[in-house]
């Protein structure tokens, strides 16, 4: 009998399949710079070689598939097509689909609103197809000044008891201003204004290779998170693993994503970092980031990790025990 799985990291700009995509695209009267469908798939997919690094990924994601779903009917259709073929093509059985909802009202010329109940339908409609358990998670992003993450902090706040669950904190570490003393009261206020408010908070940081285990420990320190998004640089310090293991939070590993944008040099490199944690009791589990950026899907990601010798499947188990326990959709 098949595995039910679980995936927790899994964002919607990376997770809808190209011919639905262009499908989007040409009824949205989206002008692209390709005429052919094989082009577009090439344009939108990720590829060991093709993206180098963390910024060469998200490149895609923003100047192509987050403004595809810019528009109300979009990001419904894409929340539901991503969930009905997480459960179709992987038996996902429990997904966090996490997003975020300025990236997909056109600079304000679309009422965020309107996208937010667009994506809750999209949710809904899924939900009372397929049985799974789903929930949204809104992504502030680092790029943001205060007062645009705050509005995403208070939308979240708003639809928590719709099927917002969380927020996060997503953008490439090079500016990872929770890092810098003077803004560091900015970033803990949202945090901590979520937190009271009920939802789960979760924050991407050690996730590129130019980045060290101090950022994953200014982050569980300063922003109280109940998971790390990726967090893989913490493997090489035994301090910041403590704090992780004593703070009781979880890791969401992304094995794929890591080897596309280099996050590791290769299988020896990221067996490292899983073994490590396993021993030093860190917990974590395993997801997929963007099953179609990355060409990926958890059924992938799971037999990456056991045919390469990186867990067992009795540990695979373990990390899928774990997700459903510190899953934010409530049980």
């Amino acid at each position: 009998m098949p595995r039910d799985l679980i995936d927790l990291h899994i964002h919607v700009g990376g997770a809808v399949a190209p011919h639905i995509l262009w499908s989007i695209a040409h009824q949205q009267g989206f002008k692209l710079p390709v005429k052919n469908y094989f082009d577009f798939v090439e344009l939108i997919t990720s590829r060991p070689g093709k993206v180098g690094s963390l910024e060469d990924y998200l490149k895609i994601l923003h100047t192509w598939t987050e403004k595809i779903q810019s528009s109300p009917s979009a990001i419904e259709r894409s929340v539901y097509e991503v969930i009905g073929k997480e459960y179709r093509g992987s038996r996902v059985t429990q997904i966090e689909l996490r997003f975020n909802p300025m990236k997909r009202n056109l600079n304000s010329e679309l009422d965020l609103d309107h996208i937010i109940h667009a994506a809750l339908r999209g949710m809904d409609r899924a939900t009372l197809e397929y049985g799974v358990k789903v929930g949204l998670i809104f992504c502030l992003a680092r790029e943001f000044d205060h007062a645009l993450n705050s509005i995403l902090v208070e939308k979240a706040i708003k639809y928590r008891t719709r099927g917002v669950y969380g927020i996060d904190l997503a953008g490439t570490e090079k500016n990872a201003l929770e890092l810098r003393p003077e803004v560091v009261p900015q970033y803990e206020d949202l945090f901590e204004r979520a937190r009271r408010a009920g939802l789960k908070c979760t924050v991407h940081t050690g996730e590129t290779k130019g980045t060290g285990a101090e950022g994953v420990m200014a982050v569980v320190e300063r922003l109280k998170p109940h998971r790390i998004g990726h967090g893989i640089r913490a493997a090489y310090d035994e301090a910041a693993m403590k704090l992780l293991r004593e703070r009781d939070v979880v890791l969401e590993l992304c094995p794929t994503s890591n080897l596309h944008t280099q996050a590791v040099e290769g299988l020896d490199e990221l067996r490292h970092i899983v073994q490590t944690f396993w021993d030093r009791r860190v917990k974590f589990t395993i997801n997929t980031d963007g099953p179609y950026l990355l060409e990926t899907d958890m059924r992938r990601e799971i037999e990456l990790v056991e045919k390469n010798a990186i867990l067992t499947p009795e540990q695979v188990d373990q990390t899928l025990a774990w997700a459903r326990q510190y899953s934010f959709i409530p049980a």
